[in-house]
């Protein structure tokens, strides 16, 4: 049983637009009382390296959202191949390519979380999880493709779809290769007084 929300809690607002990140709170009992998407730009720096852009892009997308007196939730999620930033598949060919670079290797999965209090203070919480591929065929790729999950995913792939099927190995949270470590969320929520301990 969920324990009852602090009666005085200020609102909660979820920067942003994913619906997997809303469906991931549910999960612990959080139901924001607002959500709105921050329009940033999602490009990685030259040369940035994956925790660094993944800090950057949540705090950037914790200070867009306007929202007085309330606690703003944000997080961004990088997948990463050694150094290398993979981009949220937006072409076929670039998820092709991410699924070509990610088969029979292990990558990294990097969450970033922020929560922006009423007085502007931030707290932040990183996560990582290490993700194995299996090797994975030009048919499989194809099949993979072709049934669209890829769409607005990190590195091509969502790892609570079919994709499943092509993971070897997991080390570290399963929620935040999802897209939001639940751990490291409840934590900043409970030490801001919104969640009781």
């Amino acid at each position: 049983m969920t324990p009852p929300l602090p009666p005085d809690r200020p609102p909660l607002v979820l920067a942003s637009a994913s619906p997997r990140r809303l469906a991931l709170l549910a999960q612990i009992g959080v139901t924001p009382d607002r959500v709105l998407s921050p329009e940033i730009d999602e490009t990685p720096h030259r040369e940035e390296n994956p925790r660094a852009c993944a800090r950057r892009l949540a705090r950037a997308k914790a200070a867009a959202v306007t929202a007085p007196g309330a606690l703003v939730l944000a997080a961004d999620t990088v997948v990463a191949a050694g150094r290398r930033i993979l981009p949220k598949a937006e072409t076929e060919a670039e998820a092709r390519a991410c699924l070509e670079l990610l088969s029979g290797r292990r990558h990294r999965v990097l969450t970033a979380v922020a929560l922006r209090l009423p007085d502007g203070t931030l707290r932040e919480r990183l996560a990582e999880s290490a993700v194995g591929f299996a090797r994975l065929t030009k048919a499989e790729i194809a099949a993979y493709l072709a049934g669209g999950e890829w769409h607005g995913k990190a590195g091509g792939y969502a790892i609570q779809g079919r994709a499943a099927g092509f993971i070897r190995f997991l080390s570290g949270s399963y929620s935040n290769v999802v897209g939001l470590p639940l751990f490291e969320t409840a934590q900043l929520l409970r030490g801001a007084g919104w969640l009781r301990p």
